[in-house]
């Protein structure tokens, strides 16, 4: 198999220069995330139209260079989401101009999470062998059958880009998918809100502003322990753990022997920063404190965001989009929730692209606003169908 391994600094800087003379690049990578905070790199492979290379990041001290040849190019992957994750959170550097394969799939009737292995069966007639899916990157040197994979994984985006490209643009889809894809090169996307990490936490639909107002400190102080020393968040605090400190807001070290499972080595170690934390929080004036997280909708908007969920999936249906593509369910239930007067408000409401507007915003507006009727025919045949009516 002829590929070139990257394991030298001189090496990367040749292909990064190499990278900045191609056109595209396709792009994956292989990591790891069991013991670190963010997941560790541990292989990129990048495929060329003349050629393949594997990146050894534990060989090279600084991968700056390819990052920054990777942003004067197209990038192309599959569910590209996770690798640029990785980027972002170890290098604060993601490509710019990227594409999509999964993505470009869904606005061709493949579904939203099509693999890399079945679309590769379906475009290419190719059947990857998929038995290193659960492999230790981490081992040098990297085995035959372990190349093998990481080629298979690149090999075949460039030629799949090719065949996607022209079936959207076939079917006058391609600005949508490229829309959709662009997306993912924005470094933002891949940051985390630490003001709102607070509600991903269990719990915390029960707690009042105060309580919530400790918790987010505490959040905030699991967060930067955790990033400091490259540890997954559970590895510093439980999430029940950080509930109990929430609730039970102690304002000594010795309170915290109150909760059984904060073990005393965490309560050494972490106890006196902790006891601050919940300090900090119980010193945020009220205008500061979080917000309560918002509550299920009621029965009757909860049905509203369900009728609307039907309207969509027949929009779905008849543009053999999946419906998750056009519209989350979050945004349906925001709209049942701020009912908004008009169409404009509607449309700021649901907060999607361009191209979704095209296809959702007058439809739900009409049902919404009484013009628009779904009706079922067929039932009694056994054949049911959504009908929408004006």
């Amino acid at each position: 198999m002829s590929f070139e391994l990257i394991d030298s600094q001189d090496r990367l800087e040749a292909l990064a220069h190499r990278v900045r003379g191609a056109q595209r690049v396709a792009l994956d990578t292989e990591f790891h995330t069991e013991r670190t905070y963010s997941p560790r790199l541990m292989v990129v492979q990048l495929a060329f139209d003349d050629g393949e290379a594997i990146v050894d990041p534990l060989a090279i001290g600084d991968l700056s260079p390819l990052l920054a040849a990777l942003d004067e190019t197209l990038v192309i992957g599959h569910a590209l989401s996770s690798d640029l994750k990785i980027f972002a959170e170890r290098f604060d550097s993601v490509p710019s101009r990227v594409f999509d394969t999964q993505v470009a799939a869904a606005f061709l009737g493949f579904g939203m999470q099509i693999s890399l292995a079945d679309l590769v069966r379906d475009l290419r007639g190719v059947r990857l062998a998929k038995s290193q899916t659960v492999s230790d990157w981490s081992t040098r040197p990297l085995s035959e059958r372990q190349i093998e994979y990481l080629v298979d994984d690149v090999v075949h985006l460039l030629p799949m880009y090719d065949t996607l490209v022209e079936r959207l643009q076939a079917q006058g889809r391609y600005e949508w998918a490229l829309e959709e894809s662009e997306a993912l090169g924005g470094i933002e996307r891949y940051r985390a809100d630490e003001r709102r990490a607070y509600l991903r936490i269990p719990g915390a639909m029960r707690m009042n502003r105060r309580e919530l107002g400790v918790l987010s400190e505490v959040v905030k102080l699991r967060d930067a322990l955790a990033r400091e020393r490259d540890l997954p968040l559970k590895y510093i605090m439980a999430e029940d753990i950080v509930a109990g400190i929430a609730t039970l807001r102690p304002k000594r070290v010795e309170d915290l022997a109150q909760l059984r499972r904060l073990e005393a080595g965490v309560r050494r170690q972490f106890g006196q920063a902790i006891v601050e934390a919940v300090a900090r929080g119980e010193a945020l004036p009220e205008d500061a404190l979080p917000q309560r997280p918002q509550r299920p909708l009621g029965t009757s908007r909860d049905t509203v965001a369900a009728v609307m969920g039907v309207l969509i999936g027949e929009i779905a249906r008849t543009h053999e989009l999946p419906p998750s593509l056009l519209v989350p369910r979050a945004s349906l239930e925001r709209v049942a929730r701020e009912v908004p007067g008009d169409r404009a408000a509607l449309e700021a409401a649901l907060g999607v692209s361009s191209w979704r507007a095209g296809l959702v915003v007058d439809p739900l507006w009409r049902l919404l606003s009484g013009e628009l009727h779904l009706e079922i025919e067929g039932y009694a045949a056994g054949d049911p169908k959504i009908l929408l009516s004006p």
